[in-house]
């Protein structure tokens, strides 16, 4: 193997052993050396390829968003045009996500639970990618409520917090009771409640 490719695959360790430390045993918790021993590398090759733990959380911080945000964002820009079919669409792009990047969902929620007392760079990046799956839910249902599909008497930005809130809370549960849970059934629950409770009469 080429020394680039060493580098490469090393590099990737680490973000794939940061990753999983920091969702079940917390950013705080977790130390370099931990990392260094989970991806069975030296600390010395932790500091090779990052500065510090922040900028390993920086970097999954990155990764979450594209796999969170941006795919979410395709998804809605290529679902059906009306409100629901886009609503649907981020519900089951979101689900699609649980059964295969969870990490990359849960790491981004728990980071949003402490993001005020890490660094203002980690705070700032958590903040940048909700602040748009807020805009993105919000004009999905602004859509909905012009085209009458959604009730009109919903303020589009307190309707889209609990859209965001119902997403982090169902992961959040099924993180911590996925052997209980049946994940089809829990996204057909959140689909049934979240719409139902938007729809006009």
């Amino acid at each position: 193997m080429k020394q680039g490719e060493r580098r490469e695959q090393s590099y990737e360790a680490l973000l794939s052993a940061a990753q999983k430390l920091f969702v079940s045993e917390g950013f705080r918790q977790t130390t370099v050396d931990q990392i260094a021993n989970s991806a069975k590398l030296t600390k010395g090759a932790v500091y090779f390829h990052f500065k510090s733990k922040t900028q390993i959380l920086l970097k999954l911080l990155e990764r979450s968003e594209r796999v969170v945000l941006h795919q979410m964002i395709e998804a809605i820009r290529t679902s059906g045009p009306t409100a629901k079919e886009k609503l649907v669409a981020f519900i089951h792009n979101q689900a699609m996500l649980g059964e295969t990047q969870h990490y990359e969902v849960l790491l981004l929620i728990l980071t949003s639970l402490e993001a005020r007392h890490r660094s203002r760079v980690i705070a700032k990046k958590v903040e940048e990618i909700y602040d748009r799956m807020y805009d993105e839910i919000e004009k999905i249902i602004v859509l909905g409520q012009k085209s009458k599909e959604f009730r009109n008497d919903l303020r589009p930005r307190e309707a889209a917090a609990i859209f965001i809130a119902s997403h982090d809370g169902t992961f959040l549960e099924w993180h911590r009771r996925r052997e209980k849970l049946n994940g089809p059934q829990l996204v057909r629950a959140l689909r049934g409640i979240n719409l139902n409770g938007i729809f006009a009469r």
